[in-house]
């Protein structure tokens, strides 16, 4: 009984102490809590000070500006992209203008002519050697559309290849071509009217270097093609071809068999490179050996079979520019002295031309062109000339009085022709350039016609002198 109550006062005791030693715990367990969260709060706040101040401070560093400043540069923003947005809808986005004028001074020994050239219609006095590519007035626009597509027309009136192509001389388009990529931006189809890429010599004033162009792409190249045809470009090679119209814009009544034209050119580094060109088909024939057997007039002649290949390269490095090509044509039943009996025969020829320039200064630069064309087959007859030309020099000798029926000897011999031309370009500005030129014309036989007393000779001089501005 003794032992029982012992054990339940220290029971007691026990629960006594225990108490306030409970208690004690607790409290500072909340105070440390407390504590925490507070510590928690000012983390929090510095972290939010911290942030704040970075967001502030580097912006200023980065833009370097003042909030005026800030300003400003936002309305600019906000006009270039209204500016984009306007192109874009009126269709200038990525539209390319360029163009250029060339008005000429040309002095003609035996035509006894002098004077300037520009814009005179090609319809009014022909296409000659002294009245080839050169005072023209182009205009040319470029634009690439969404996907690779490009588009390009170029006017030249009165001098341009369609007016060359055209009979009547009215057509002031030069190109109007389009070229879409098939697949890839590498292989394109292509159509429209596209001048001729034979030659190493380019139509356009501001890519040659004289005032004339040479024989070869005169009298034995092609003007302008109607068509469609591909372009394919894989590495170091660029091959193209159409089937088209051969300067035709349009095929006439029982004509309707188009020719082959092809381009092939291979850039074998940076300064050097080659390439062929073609040309099969059917094409005008204006030869005028063919009679009416009951009135003797002239009959139109058909179409007639064609076929021409060229040859060219160019080495250009430094202060040297170096080109050359070769060239064959032949065409059916073209010739300018027909057989003895009156049967037609095929007019041939080939020729080269080859042309050195060096920069003396950077802004001058001499040049030298020398060219060759062998037409003394069948009377001669080169390409679209059909017919002897006094002022070109091509058939033969005009003393013989040849004409069908009314042959002798010699009438069978064409004349070769040679011609040198040795000239400058002077880089006036940027855009303008000077040239000038001093050209000689010969022939095997005397077929240049001199209009002052109506004698023929061997050879014929010509001055020329250009200015060239473009943009």
């Amino acid at each position: 009984m003794k032992f029982a109550k012992l054990s339940t006062l220290a029971v007691a005791l026990a629960a006594a102490f225990a108490a306030p030693a409970q208690a004690q715990s607790n409290k500072e367990l909340l105070d440390e809590l407390k504590a925490m969260k507070q510590r928690i709060a000012d983390l929090e706040k510095k972290l939010a000070d911290k942030d704040k101040a970075a967001a502030d401070k580097p912006a200023d560093k980065q833009w370097g500006m003042t909030p005026e400043q800030v300003q400003d540069f936002n309305r600019i923003s906000v006009k270039t992209e209204a500016l984009e947005d306007a192109m874009e809808a009126q269709g200038l986005k990525n539209l390319k203008i360029g163009g250029y004028f060339d008005p000429s001074y040309i002095y003609n020994k035996n035509q006894h002519r002098a004077g300037f050239q520009f814009l005179n219609r090609v319809a009014d006095d022909g296409y000659n050697y002294d009245n080839g590519y050169f005072g023209v007035a182009s205009l040319d626009f470029q634009k690439e559309l969404e996907g690779g597509t490009k588009w390009r027309l170029t006017l030249m009136p009165n001098r341009g290849a369609g007016s060359i192509a055209d009979p009547d001389g009215n057509s002031i388009v030069h190109e109007a071509s389009v070229s879409m990529p098939m697949g890839d931006l590498q292989t394109r189809f292509i159509f429209g009217q596209i001048p001729d890429w034979s030659g190493y010599e380019y139509v356009q004033g501001p890519l040659t270097k004289l005032v004339t162009r040479g024989l070869l792409l005169d009298f034995t190249e092609p003007t302008v093609y109607t068509g469609a045809g591909m372009e394919i470009i894989r590495g170091k090679w660029d091959i193209k071809a159409v089937l088209a119209n051969y300067n035709k814009t349009k095929q006439g009544a029982n004509h309707k068999a188009p020719v082959i034209a092809y381009r092939v050119d291979y850039s074998k580094g940076e300064f050097n490179g080659f390439g062929f060109a073609g040309v099969h088909g059917k094409a005008a024939n204006f030869s005028e050996n063919v009679l009416d057997p009951n009135t003797g007039e002239v009959i139109a002649q058909d179409d007639t079979r064609l076929d021409l290949f060229e040859i060219d390269g160019y080495f250009i490095r430094g202060d040297w520019t170096v080109q050359g090509q070769v060239g064959f044509g032949r065409q059916r039943d073209a010739s300018i002295v027909p057989a003895a009996d009156g049967s037609l025969r095929d007019a041939k020829w080939w020729g080269l031309s080859a042309l050195a320039a060096y920069k003396f200064v950077p802004r001058f630069e001499g040049v030298v062109r020398a060219d060759y064309i062998n037409n003394k087959k069948n009377g001669g007859g080169l390409l679209q000339y059909s017919v002897a030309d006094d002022r070109n020099g091509i058939g033969p000798d005009p003393a013989l009085g040849c004409a069908p029926g009314a042959l002798v000897d010699g009438c069978d011999e064409g004349a070769n022709r040679y011609a040198l031309a040795v000239g400058f370009n002077y880089l006036l500005t940027r855009n303008t350039t000077l040239k000038g030129e001093y050209r000689l014309d010969r022939a095997t036989l005397p077929v240049f016609l001199d209009t002052g007393d109506g004698s023929y000779k061997k050879s014929n001089h010509l001055l020329g002198a250009s200015v060239v501005v473009s943009f």
